[in-house]
């Protein structure tokens, strides 16, 4: 790669790579401890296999219910402030995490890990615009995407000698390696400057208030399209391994040449493809693209149960290609028409409604893989590819009626503005 192509994965300005140095050390750390999370659970804390999953699933449920009042609360007393306190919140909850001895207190500071995790990604969106200005906006968010997936990588293999080891204490250092990345992260977006925030209005009606975004039913069925598209998330974590084992005759290992294959794609070209989604036409354009790619990763994997052992490879490989596709359009669409459509007195609000998305995937995505499309073998992979199909060919017409909306409120509020009577 050349020295200008190395250019384009620098944020601008200084306050931009302040936020790429808090994205890697945030990433690194969640890298370190994703690694060893379950094996923890398992062998240190003493859950069992179900125990753990119910748990998690309790986390996912408050982080659900969560996202939106925090997502308001970042309108009225500022994201960037917001997101200080709620990165000192996980070091707090992840240290005691380290700690944990048994169901109960695993699955308390669970959820209290949840809450802050449900508004980490709608304020970081809010914090970038106000960083680097609405023209680098997408390309920053890809290059922060870029940094997570490295910071992953590094924080998953720094974790290989902890849980070789096999000790609590090492155990333990993964999750406090963590907080500690977490403490750093807070440090370093305290000192950023930010432009000028302006509050929103006092909220009415408590947390049943904060619900108010979801009424934007155009914006609401934008965002469940999205919910559609980011099952990529389940897919790559759940979905394709297990079919992997289950369902083809491949070897197990491909497993990681598949992880391997995600990550380098996502690493390089992250950020070109992000190019294509920095106006609204582009971004409608990349969730269509991901739907198709989507729809193409689940018939090469219905393929792959179909055929011997290196076909099968082959197949997962372009499965998975495919997959990496869609993850990477449908970021890079749904960062532009999220954040263009959110009302920007009540911008961090309506991200959290639309990211409800990944609290929905994290719940019921499992369920819906193991359950319903692994279940169902090759069918269930081509009824999945389907519902992909159906949601790429929704995203224009719902998207366009999305830009209507926001277009007859122009007029609308120029209209009432000119009937206010002057003030003597």
């Amino acid at each position: 790669m050349t020295g200008r192509g190395l250019r384009g994965y620098v944020p601008p300005g200084p306050a931009g790579r302040r936020l790429a140095v808090i994205s890697f050390i945030d990433s690194a750390g969640t890298g370190l401890y994703l690694a060893g999370s379950a094996v923890f659970a398992v062998l240190h804390v003493g859950l069992s296999d179900s125990q753990f999953g119910w748990a998690m699933a309790a986390a996912g449920a408050v982080g659900l219910v969560a996202g939106i009042p925090l997502g308001r609360l970042g309108d009225r007393v500022g994201p960037r402030r917001l997101l200080v306190a709620l990165q000192l919140w996980r070091a707090v909850w992840f240290s005691a995490l380290g700690f944990a001895g048994d169901v109960y207190s695993f699955t308390v500071i669970a959820c209290c890990l949840a809450l802050a995790e449900a508004a980490v990604s709608p304020l970081t969106q809010v914090v970038v615009a106000g960083a680097v200005g609405e023209a680098h906006r997408v390309r920053t968010m890809a290059i922060l995407r870029t940094l997570r997936n490295a910071g992953f990588s590094i924080g998953a293999l720094g974790a290989a000698p902890l849980l070789a080891a096999g000790t609590v204490w090492a155990f333990r250092s993964v999750v406090l390696g963590d907080a500690a990345s977490f403490v750093i992260a807070a440090v370093v977006l305290a000192r950023l400057r930010l432009a000028a925030h302006v509050p929103a209005p006092p909220s009415e009606g408590g947390v049943l208030k904060a619900l108010a975004g979801v009424r934007d039913l155009p914006y609401l069925g934008l965002a469940g399209l999205n919910s559609v598209l980011i099952l990529h998330m389940t897919l790559l974590s759940v979905g394709i391994p297990l079919w992997v084992v289950s369902g083809t005759d491949a070897p197990v290992g491909v497993v990681a040449v598949l992880t391997t294959v995600n990550t380098l794609m996502a690493v390089t070209l992250q950020v070109p493809l992000s190019r294509r989604a920095e106006d609204e036409a582009g971004a409608r354009r990349c969730l269509v693209g991901a739907g198709v790619a989507l729809a193409v990763c689940c018939a090469a994997l219905a393929a792959a149960g179909t055929v011997g052992r290196w076909p099968a490879v082959a197949l997962l490989v372009v499965a998975m290609a495919g997959m990496t596709f869609g993850e990477m359009l449908q970021s890079a669409g749904a960062w532009e028409l999220s954040y263009r459509h959110a009302p920007g007195e009540r911008r961090a609000e309506y991200l959290s409604v639309f990211n409800l998305g990944f609290s929905v995937q994290e719940i019921a995505g499992p369920v819906l893989f193991t359950g319903v499309v692994i279940a169902l073998g090759g069918w269930g992979w081509l009824a999945l590819g389907a519902l992909f199909c159906l949601a790429a060919a929704l995203v224009r017409p719902v998207a366009g009626r999305l830009a209507a909306s926001r277009a007859a409120a122009v007029p609308a509020q120029a209209d009432v503005t000119e009937s206010e009577p002057a003030s003597s």
